[in-house]
C-alpha cells in the first residue's frame, strides 16, 4: 500500500503545481477583464483579440483546473444523504463512482475531442475575426489535455478512498 500512497502523493504533488499555474492564470484573466472593460467603456476601444484572450485564459482556467478542484473536493455534490455517511462508506462511494462515472466520461470526452483538436491542428486554426488571436488550436487540445489530467487525479482519488476502504487511512485527505 505505500507504493499506491507514494503514486497518490506523486499525482497530488503534480496537481498541486497545476493549481498554482490555474491560480495565476486567474489572476492574468481578472487583469486581463479589467484592462477590457476600461478600454471599451472609458475609451470606447474595444480589441477583439483581449475579448478573445478573455474566453482563450477562461477555458484553460475550467479545463485544467478540473483536476485541482477534484483534488480539493470542490466539485459541486448532492450531500444530503453523503454528508451522515462514515468515512469508509464515503470511500466506497467515492471508489465506485470513480470508476462508474467519471474515468468513463473522461475517455469519452477524450476520444471524442481527438478527430476536433486534430483538424484544428492540421489547419493551424486561428480566429475567424479580423484582429483576433492565433493558436486557436493550442487552446482546443487543452480538452483532450484537461480531461487527461481529471482521469489521473482521479486515480489517485481512487488510490486514496481504497486506503480508507482497507483501513490504511482514516480518511481522504
Amino acid at each position: 500500500m505505500n507504493f499506491l500512497r507514494k503514486i497518490s502523493q506523486l499525482i497530488d504533488s503534480f496537481t498541486d503545481k497545476i493549481g498554482l499555474v490555474i491560480a495565476w492564470l486567474t489572476t492574468a484573466l481578472v487583469l486581463n477583464v479589467f484592462y477590457d472593460v476600461i478600454m471599451r467603456y472609458a475609451f470606447h476601444h474595444g480589441n477583439i483579440a483581449v475579448q478573445e484572450m478573455e474566453w482563450h485564459i477562461f477555458s484553460v482556467i475550467f479545463l485544467i483546473g478540473a483536476a485541482y478542484t477534484l483534488k480539493e473536493d470542490g466539485h459541486v455534490r448532492v450531500d444530503i444523504l453523503y454528508t451522515k455517511f462514515s468515512a469508509k462508506q464515503k470511500a466506497w462511494i467515492d471508489f465506485i463512482c470513480t470508476f462508474i462515472f467519471l474515468i468513463p466520461f473522461c475517455v469519452i470526452v477524450v476520444y471524442a475531442s481527438l478527430n476536433f483538436v486534430e483538424s484544428s491542428w492540421a489547419v493551424r486554426e486561428i480566429s475567424p475575426d479580423p484582429g483576433g488571436l492565433p493558436g486557436r488550436y493550442v487552446l482546443k487540445a487543452m480538452i483532450p489535455a484537461g480531461f487527461i489530467l481529471l482521469i489521473i487525479q482521479g486515480i489517485s482519488q481512487a488510490i486514496k478512498n481504497l486506503l480508507v476502504i482497507t483501513g490504511h487511512e482514516q480518511e481522504v485527505n
